[in-house]
């Protein structure tokens, strides 16, 4: 049996439609509720996930949950974090999110919801994909993933182990680290990356597009995440921009390296520079 008897999920996108697909799957019984912004993806959901309640009363859809998922872009969740805040809730509600910024978005969502029944306590999901909306959700986005729970000086242990067990009965493997640990973490393993494929897209394309005619494999896997949402990266990188830059200038300094071994013609110092890439790429675990 879950302890969770009503999981509200706020935005209907691709994280919030594989959540929703998710739970139908590992937790019968347990009611689902959607809330969307506009009509128009409120019926979306009824046709992409029969069995679902969705609406546009954001106090309708919290009304009576035990856990509430915040699945918008994280610019956008102090907003709606203050009118869920304003309504009638369960005591025993636990507010999360999915967001790859967790800084600045814990220290004011725990500040919004401190006066409330609820509790909130980030959690980040290590699963996504360059495309967006409820039409890429999948049941299996979260199968074996990582999520990160960022609990603080004011979270309660039992929040933490509810929590817990609802991403572990999801498939993920949890993680716990503070907020700032956090975004220090994934500037490097997901903000960085991200960055890098930009910088190679337009790097490599900027002056003449035509060159993808002749690109294969190794281009498409390399700048696959530049396709990601604009909006919703420039939000990312704003909100964690001090660690993005720290992670930048040690980019910088590694191609200014590179560059160096390529201006002097050093080979051997090439060959020891392209081995520790291959050595440290080679400890990620093989999917």
């Amino acid at each position: 049996m879950s302890a969770e008897r009503s999981i509200a999920i706020f935005s209907p996108g691709l994280l919030g439609g594989s959540l929703a697909k998710t739970v139908q799957q590992r937790m019968p019984g347990v009611e689902i509720r959607v809330w969307a912004r506009r009509g128009e993806a409120v019926e979306e959901v009824k046709q992409v996930l029969p069995g679902i309640v969705a609406g546009t009363d954001l106090a309708e859809i919290i009304r009576g949950a035990s856990l509430a998922v915040l699945c918008m872009p994280i610019q956008h969740m102090p907003g709606i974090a203050r009118q869920l805040a304003a309504c009638d809730l369960a005591d025993d509600l636990i507010v999360t999110d999915v967001g790859s910024v967790k800084g600045g978005v814990v220290g004011e969502l725990e500040a919004i919801f401190a006066p409330s029944k609820a509790a909130f306590l980030g959690s980040h999901p290590m699963a996504g994909s360059q495309r967006t909306g409820l039409a890429h959700a999948r049941g299996d986005l979260f199968h074996q993933a990582a999520c990160i729970l960022t609990p603080t000086a004011a979270t309660q242990p039992e929040h933490v182990a509810r929590l817990r067990t609802f991403w572990l009965k999801l498939g993920c493997r949890i993680q716990e680290m503070t907020p700032e640990a956090h975004d220090r973490c994934v500037a490097r393993i997901s903000h960085l990356p991200h960055s890098m494929a930009v910088l190679t897209t337009l790097a490599a394309l900027g002056k003449d597009a035509s060159v993808l005619d002749s690109s294969a494999g190794g281009f498409r896997d390399t700048t696959r995440v530049a396709s990601g949402d604009p909006d919703m990266w420039a939000g990312i990188l704003m909100q964690n921009r001090t660690e993005v830059m720290a992670a930048l200038q040690d980019a910088s300094s590694v191609m200014r390296e590179l560059l160096e071994m390529l201006q002097s013609m050093d080979e051997e110092a090439l060959r020891r520079f392209l081995v520790q890439a291959k050595t440290l790429r080679d400890l990620l675990p093989a999917v």
